[in-house]
């Protein structure tokens, strides 16, 4: 344990983690349900195409995942830079209607990947990780930034130091802070993020019409209370019909027993359609100050697009942000179904603390940020991605 600008932290691994006394809060004891499996189990046991060195970060009385990596470049995205900027990107091409730019941009990425893992990219430290797609923040004070930055520098002194999921709709003081203490702002992705109460009367009209649809086929809504673990197979099965099927492998593979712990610990929120006792489409979100986000969806992507299973779970999950009063974080995709229904673009960041590391294990970093700024962002913005 340390304390450094009077702030207490410590680092606990599989091994040092029955010593920590887990704070008595509704975010310790979250936190504890969630992580202590993935300690005693391994990453791979929930997210099968994660491979990572998992420890528990204790800053004064908050706990905050940290995943340390390598290489692993097969890894998700969720803890390989490498993957993000590169392999998922190079598949979001096809996204873009101009073939040239997209022959052009392919090109540009296999350049930038030969840099990026000549300056191992990837050995990287990521802060509050949780293996998801979006990682939401507790509120973090500058002291105990600082601190984080320091104490992590100081432990692993070869590897960058990484805050993921940053964006100024949702946590723009914690960027604003990340920045201002010197980390390389690297743009991320395109995200959306509605406030159920400030949507306009049309994005009202098609979520009550997307609403309906669930009368219309027979479905009802079944809550985290109508759910078992036997449940669990189907619900991975329709989260890997839309995720990794539909949208791209190097998504997280979420496990059964990663949903049998959702099931038992509530650390994920399920809800699902069902109809005729058969469940075709289900979400899991989670919340932490004011703001939500769904890791996990999926439907069944056999059935006639035209029964609108899509439309009905995002009807749902608008629901329950609005009658819950939370901001939704929707992250990215579906771009111009979220827009007609109130959501705002803004751009997601990574903030990367690297100057304790050489030159040349910079390089990578500083190139990827320059060419996203100048060309990544217009892009996005352009096709609405």
């Amino acid at each position: 344990m340390g304390t450094l600008t009077d702030c207490s932290i410590a680092l606990y691994d599989r091994e040092s983690i029955g010593t920590f006394a887990w704070p008595q809060t509704e975010d310790g004891l979250y936190a504890r349900s969630y992580l202590l499996p993935l300690l005693e189990r391994h990453s791979e046991t929930f997210v099968a195409n994660v491979r990572t060195r998992l420890y528990v970060l204790a800053v004064d009385d908050l706990v905050l995942p940290v995943t340390v990596n390598e290489r692993e470049y097969d890894n998700s995205y969720v803890c390989s830079p490498y993957t993000h900027y590169v392999s998922y990107a190079k598949e979001e091409l096809v996204l873009l209607r101009s073939r040239p730019i997209r022959k052009l941009l392919a090109g540009m990425l296999d350049g930038i990947g030969l840099l990026l893992r000549g300056g191992q990219i990837n050995r990287a430290v990521q802060v509050n990780n949780w293996l998801l797609s979006t990682n939401l923040y507790p509120r973090l004070e500058s002291r105990q930034l600082e601190a984080i930055v320091s104490f992590l520098r100081g432990r692993f002194p070869q590897h960058a130091v990484l805050f993921r999921s940053l964006d100024g709709a949702t946590n723009a003081p914690l960027l604003e802070t990340l920045s201002g203490m010197g980390g390389t702002m690297v743009p991320s992705r395109q995200i959306y993020v509605l406030e159920p109460d400030r949507m306009n009367a049309k994005a009202r009209w098609l979520v009550k019409r997307d609403f309906a649809l669930l009368g219309k086929h027979g479905y009802e809504i079944v809550g985290p209370d109508g759910l078992t673990e036997h449940d669990a197979p189907r619900i991975v099965e329709l989260y890997n019909a839309l995720y990794l099927e539909k949208y791209s492998l190097h998504n997280p593979h979420f496990s059964v027993e990663l949903i049998r712990l959702a099931l038992l610990e509530g650390m994920l929120q399920l809800h699902a359609l069902r109809r005729e006792g058969r469940i075709d489409a289900v979400l899991g979100y989670y919340r932490r100050g004011g703001i939500m986000t769904t890791p996990l969806f999926g439907y069944d992507t056999t059935l006639p697009q035209e029964t609108g299973l899509y439309r009905m779970l995002s009807a749902v999950l608008i629901g329950i942000a609005a009658r819950n009063g939370l901001l939704l974080h929707e992250s990215s995709g579906a771009a111009r179904f979220k827009r007609n229904r109130g959501a705002v673009a803004d751009i997601e960041y990574m903030a990367v603390f690297d100057k304790h590391l050489p030159a040349r294990r910079r390089w990578g970093w500083n190139v990827l940020a320059s060419v996203l700024r100048r060309i990544g962002i217009p892009i996005m913005r352009k096709y609405k991605l």
